[in-house]
């Protein structure tokens, strides 16, 4: 049986990994698929905790890898679901070209 937290773990980087090999003409186009997944973790924590949705700040794609990950903690730490977020980063990670 496989552990979720692992896998998501795993995802996640594996999704960082892909992110740092695109040379920067190749991640541009990709940014607005990932900001919009870091934001659909942000809204999904909020709507969890009960606290008002935030535009996530869009920082570049120098950082962008750190907000998913920030987002991926708090996610857990909301209590949400493993298995979606393990979903939510392979899609991504699929999505990057």
């Amino acid at each position: 049986m496989t552990d979720p937290g692992r896998t998501v773990g795993d995802e996640l980087e594996r999704v960082v990994r892909r992110w740092q090999q695109l040379p920067l003409d190749r991640a541009l186009p990709a940014v607005p698929g990932v900001s919009a997944t870091v934001q659909a973790l942000a809204d999904a924590v909020a709507d969890v905790q009960g606290t008002e949705r935030v535009p996530v700040p869009d920082l570049g794609p120098g950082v962008l890898m750190d907000q998913l990950r920030v987002m991926v903690y708090d996610w857990r730490a909301a209590g949400l679901g493993e298995e979606e977020l393990g979903g939510r980063l392979t899609a991504l990670r699929r999505s990057l070209p």
